[in-house]
């Protein structure tokens, strides 16, 4: 993914590139209306807004373009913002003006831009900015990391008083356009590092097939897609702001859901660029210390980007404290016009619902399609993406049956069971009459769940299976499990294996509890001795279960990733802190950047909501993995936090614990890396 979500965002994002890789200067932007992006058409602008621009700057950052481009756009969306002064908001889009701000007042007033720059934007005292012309102040170089990008120290000589600028973000402003081209620039870094890793070889190999480098580089992508969908958010909060179009300019105050996801791009958008940046030259290794590669630049801007945003740890104190008064950003999707009359007709199907008494609703549930919508008929509703998310936001408090185990089994028997198979189970499953488990993973076959060694053998009237499984969620309270045995030995270990359904009461099958670390018993084993399974409980061809399996997992994964984690969210965690005695600054800090993280993956799963609507131009790709990885991470830092605070609690003693096995359940956290790196990357399989 990029920034861009939608057809247009993709295309001017190509464009924009495009632009940048033929060498584009300031007077080309200029003429080809980038520097005006967001600018009101009356002052000769394109009339768009800051989430155009920031797509022009992560594309522009891809390639780190220099010049005077970035302080420019900054100071013109400052003025658009205030409202007046169009000479200079036309003259700044036109590219007969070019500015400097300052972003930085320690020992000095520092700013990103050249000291040739015909206005600069400084900060004049109790909040208020100025936009001076050059003759106002003395502007002299300045030293700084970043070899590409000009700054200069400032001293101000004299105000104007009509150059007076009351209440303008500027450094929120400054924040997420900064945020914007951090995501370019570690966009480079993750693409030059993975193309590196498929060729350099070493020890007879690519490097990307060692698991050290091929996790390091995944992590990487990780960290840009948590803090494009931070930047995303952010921007698209300040175009909805007050003050972002002409008809409200002036009005300059943000309210404070647009702090927080500008806070939040602050914490996440910088640091993950250094990160990524970093880890490049890691990869690199000689080479990307030296003057030979341009890593060491792109590391550069890095740096500058985050120096200038302003230090993380300060943003994510102001995080803490907008999330403890109770400020939240909303992750509702925008919804087309047709969305209108869909909704009219699910809204009324949802009173209907909420009319019934919970058992006859439940029925109604199941008969009617509505617990797993996306299900052709008659197990679903055929329901579009757009249907899908009408029917969660209408029903969200009519609470339809988690099916637990179910919702990975029951998607494969509609896709590759009999028909006789799936009324025979489906309906019992949706009414809840039917509780199932999945008979998958082994002592010795985990995450490598082809390795299994369970056997099916050939008996009369079906099959008999014979091994055990381990780790099986609830297999003392199952009727029925999903079992993958080992059909053909004599084939390779991906074939030759079937998918049965097996009666947890049938003669042979045991079940022995294991008690976890938090004194649970959820996980079983299973031990099957010479079990029958009729052959109608064979779920798509024999010796092909394999493909069936993947379907299951594939579930699994979403699934995992959308709803594990019960207390210990980042909203918990603001929770806990707004009943203990104020907590220190560093503690504040690490609040801050735990709620950014759980924002940025709400945000997350927001576009990967919005990629599979209409007018949407990007998928979702591996998005699912990368939510998952980041969501069974963050529950785990967050329990910790939550129980360094709180160590007598005996919710967050039990949270600490049962929360080490999120990173293990449904593809542990190695093997999602292996995705990530493999399917977005096209990084070297493993031998």
């Amino acid at each position: 993914m990029s920034l861009g979500l939608s057809e247009e965002h993709l295309a001017l994002t190509e464009s924009v590139r495009g632009l940048a890789g033929r060498g584009a200067d300031h007077a080309s932007l200029a003429k080809l209306g980038v520097l005006g992006l967001h600018v009101p058409d009356h002052y000769g602008g394109q009339g768009f807004g800051v989430l155009e621009l920031c797509l022009a700057l992560e594309a522009l950052g891809e390639r780190r373009v220099s010049g005077e481009y970035l302080p420019t756009v900054l100071a013109s969306a400052v003025l658009v913002r205030a409202g007046g002064r169009d000479d200079l908001v036309a003259g700044l889009a036109g590219g007969s003006l070019t500015a400097a701000v300052v972003l930085s007042a320690e020992g000095g007033l520092l700013a990103l831009g050249s000291p040739e720059s015909d206005l600069f934007v400084v900060p004049v005292g109790g909040g208020a900015w100025a936009v001076l012309d050059r003759a106002d102040v003395t502007a002299v170089p300045a030293d700084g990391v970043d070899l590409d990008r000009a700054l200069c120290s400032v001293t101000v000589d004299t105000v104007p008083a009509d150059r007076v600028l009351p209440g303008v973000p500027v450094r929120e402003l400054a924040a997420v356009l900064l945020g914007a081209d951090a995501c370019g620039v570690a966009a480079w870094t993750v693409a030059t590092t993975a193309e590196h890793a498929k060729v350099r070889e070493q020890f007879g190999r690519p490097i990307g097939q060692f698991q050290g480098v091929k996790h390091r580089v995944a992590a990487a992508l990780v960290a840009l897609e948590q803090a494009r969908a931070a930047v995303w958010d952010a921007a698209r909060a300040l175009d909805e702001a007050p003050g972002a179009r002409p008809a409200a300019a002036g009005a300059g105050g943000l309210g404070e859901d647009v702090r927080l996801a500008v806070a939040v791009a602050a914490v996440l958008g910088p640091d993950a660029a250094v990160r990524c940046a970093a880890d490049a030259i890691q990869v690199l290794g000689g080479i990307g210390y030296t003057f030979e590669h341009d890593a060491h630049r792109y590391y550069r801007r890095a740096l500058s980007d985050r120096m200038l945003s302003g230090d993380p740890g300060t943003w994510a104190e102001e995080v803490t404290g907008l999330a403890v008064a109770g400020v939240r950003r909303s992750m509702e999707p925008d919804l087309p016009e047709e969305a209108a009359p869909i909704r009219d007709a699910i809204r009324a199907q949802a009173e209907s619902l909420r009319a019934e008494e919970p058992v006859a609703r439940r029925g109604r549930f199941a008969r009617e399609g509505w617990i797993m919508p996306h299900l052709p008929e008659p197990w679903g509703r055929g329901a579009s993406p757009l249907e899908q998310v009408i029917i969660h936001q209408e029903f969200r408090d009519l609470k339809r049956p988690n099916l637990g185990i179910a919702a990975w089994a029951v998607p494969s028997i509609v896709r590759y069971g009999t028909r006789e198979q799936q009324e025979r189970f489906l309906p019992k499953t949706f009414t809840g009459e039917i509780v199932w488990c999945q008979l998958f993973s082994e002592p010795e076959a985990g995450s490598d769940l082809a390795g299994l060694s369970t056997k099916a053998t050939r008996v009369e009237g079906g099959w008999s299976l014979t091994g055990q499984k381990i780790w099986t969620s609830l297999a003392q309270f199952a009727h029925w499990g999903i079992c993958l045995a080992r059909t053909s030995p004599e084939k390779p270990k991906h074939d030759g294996i079937s998918y049965f359904l097996v009666q947890m009461r049938s003669p042979g099958v045991t079940v022995r509890p294991l008690k976890e670390i938090n004194g649970n018993e959820i996980f079983n084993e299973v031990f099957l001795d010479d079990v029958f399974v009729p052959d109608d409980l064979v779920v798509g061809e024999v010796d092909a279960g394999w493909r069936v399996a993947r379907d299951t997992l594939s579930h699994e994964r979403v699934a995992l990733g959308d709803s594990w984690g019960p207390g210990s969210r980042h909203t918990d965690m603001i929770q806990l802190i707004a009943e203990l005695p104020p907590i220190r600054q560093s503690q504040r800090e690490q609040a801050g950047r735990l709620w950014a993280e759980g924002q940025a993956i709400s945000a997350l799963g927001l576009r990967v909501t919005l990629s599979k609507l209409p007018g949407a131009g990007a998928g979702s790709g591996t998005a699912s993995s990368v939510r998952k990885l980041l969501g069974m991470r963050h529950a785990q830092a967050v329990s910790e936090f939550c129980w360094s605070l709180a160590p007598a609690s005996r919710h967050w003693n039990r949270m600490v614990l049962s929360t080490r096995a999120f990173t293990i359940g449904g593809g542990t956290t190695e093997v999602q890396l292996n995705i990530i790196a493999e399917r977005a990357l096209g990084l070297p399989r493993d031998p």
